[in-house]
């Protein structure tokens, strides 16, 4: 499952106490950022459904550089490795140092991985991606330093916990609303994995027999809310004759999928039909979200992703109300946070995989 297409925003974390300033200001952080010394470099991947964003980050987790690569739509996993790697080659060059320098890159990457091989196996948001491929190896040949691999929303979500909105939580949901819809845990102050698969929240069942999910089963929160899933339904409608501005506003964008960007500016110029999808979804994501809830009594839910990030804190509001009906009554709710790091908190949480010794 791929959170990944997050769309907007370079808000991210200046170190581990500024996390909290304001987008201009983390901006800001951004842009002036320079390289304190090159001992303690580390960088870190996100590779997502529609976008590749790669960060060289300091020992104090402040970005030095940054680059951003459309995902392929097209091709072999080798073809989208040289891509991860090209725009990582591209974020140590602004960062003023070299991919063999760095300590090491952390990858977060959806499917199934082998983090002892380095391998990621069934990435189905990615072209051609339904064996195993052995990403840690190939990149580390082509960038020159070792390689760690994770799965993408669990590196996220290790992201927020240490460096972002979940700070001040033992136990949280981190809820990736893109591409696909990813969830990853954390209990007393520590990531669940379960026996390696926990946190399909975008895989529980909302609704017995529904929509046909990208993983062959029906009536999953992804079959409604995911971007992929989102984009074939619209098709199909406005093949059958539902207007939309859809298509109009990707190829305008330059986009060849609906982007996150896509939607947001469909949803602002009030076009019915993602008006629809995007309602469907938010009703989707509420009961999963929920039911998550009831069963594990998490303090927090953290939202992000591509979806998550682009339309920020009003859909996290929607998100929160769209749950209620759901919840054990007499529970206390959980609070409900939009991703404390923004576009890069997926790239920032692959960095610390490479951050111990």
């Amino acid at each position: 499952m791929s959170a990944g297409d997050a769309a907007s925003g370079n808000d991210v974390a200046a170190s581990p106490t500024d996390v909290a300033a304001s987008p201009t200001d983390v901006a800001a952080s951004l842009e002036t950022a320079s390289p304190s010394g090159t001992d303690h470099l580390r960088g870190g991947i996100d590779l997502g459904g529609t976008k590749i964003e790669a960060i060289v980050v300091d020992h104090a987790n402040k970005v030095l550089g940054s680059a951003r690569h459309p995902t392929p739509t097209t091709g072999t996993p080798a073809d989208v490795v040289k891509h991860m790697a090209a725009a990582m080659t591209e974020a140590a060059t602004a960062a003023k140092t070299s991919t063999q320098a760095l300590v090491g890159i952390g990858v977060g990457s959806p499917g199934t991985i082998d983090t002892k091989a380095g391998t990621v196996t069934s990435a189905r948001n990615l072209p051609g991606w339904d064996g195993t491929y052995a990403v840690g190896p190939e990149l580390a040949k082509q960038l020159g330093t070792r390689i760690a691999v994770g799965n993408d929303v669990q590196v996220a979500t290790r992201g927020e916990l240490e460096l972002g909105a979940g700070r001040p939580y033992r136990s949280l949901i981190g809820v990736f609303w893109g591409t696909g819809i990813g969830g990853g845990l954390v209990f007393n102050g520590k990531p669940w994995r379960g026996r390696g698969g926990a946190g399909e929240i975008g895989h529980m069942v909302v609704r017995q027999g529904g929509r046909r999910c990208p993983c062959g089963n029906r009536g999953c929160v992804e079959a409604y809310a995911g971007r992929a899933a989102m984009e074939v339904r619209a098709l199909r409608m406005i093949k059958k004759g539902k207007k939309s501005d859809l298509p109009k506003i990707m190829r305008e964008k330059q986009d060849e999928r609906f982007t996150s960007a896509v939607w947001a500016h469909a949803i602002e110029h009030e076009d019915k039909l993602a008006t629809k999808l995007i309602e469907d979804a938010l009703k989707a994501l509420g009961a999963g979200i929920a039911s998550a809830v009831n069963l594990l009594d998490v303090e927090a839910v953290i939202i992000g992703g591509g979806l998550g990030v682009r339309f920020g804190e009003p859909y996290v509001e929607r998100i929160r109300e769209a749950m209620k009906p759901h919840l054990f009554p007499g529970h206390q709710p959980p609070q409900v946070h939009l991703v404390g790091l923004g576009d890069l908190g997926g790239a920032l949480g692959a960095a610390l995989l490479v951050a111990g010794p």
